[in-house]
């Protein structure tokens, strides 16, 4: 079950980068990511209402998980103006989607190991200098274009 969420999350986030990029030369930036959010707003208004009427699903949150809530909230906000930016000066989405997700893998990576003390063995510390290299190429690349 966890794979096919894994795969299913992949497969959307994909989507949504994908989205953004035909929609970008269209529609001003701030506007597509206020029209994203709004509509991922819903979306998830929808799920909460179904699942409080299907299962009686309870509603909890600490006060930490408000405020770590909100800062998510700030920085995928900021992403999407970003992206949507990014994205209508043209750079393609099989580069921009790669330098903005490998990244993220760097920061959420580093921030993990040194703000959470989570430990990484060798193989994932191998894997996130690949994409390191991998991201160091891409941006090389299109900084010769």
């Amino acid at each position: 079950m966890l794979t096919a969420l894994l795969v299913l999350a992949a497969v959307m986030f994909g989507l949504y980068n994908v989205f953004i990029k035909l929609s970008a030369a269209h529609i001003q930036p701030l506007l597509g990511a206020v029209v994203l959010q709004f509509v991922a707003a819903f979306i998830g208004l929808g799920f909460m209402l179904a699942l409080k009427v299907a299962q009686g699903l309870s509603f909890h949150a600490a006060p930490r998980g408000i405020i770590m809530a909100v800062a998510a909230g700030i920085a995928i906000g900021l992403v999407e103006i970003l992206t949507f930016v990014i994205y209508g000066k043209g750079i393609p989405v099989a580069v921009g989607n790669p330098l903005i997700i490998g990244g993220s893998i760097i920061v959420t990576t580093s921030l993990g190991v040194w703000w959470l003390r989570e430990s990484l063995g060798w193989v994932p510390s191998v894997a996130v200098l690949l994409i390191a290299a991998g991201i160091m190429l891409l941006a090389w690349d299109a900084a010769r274009a």
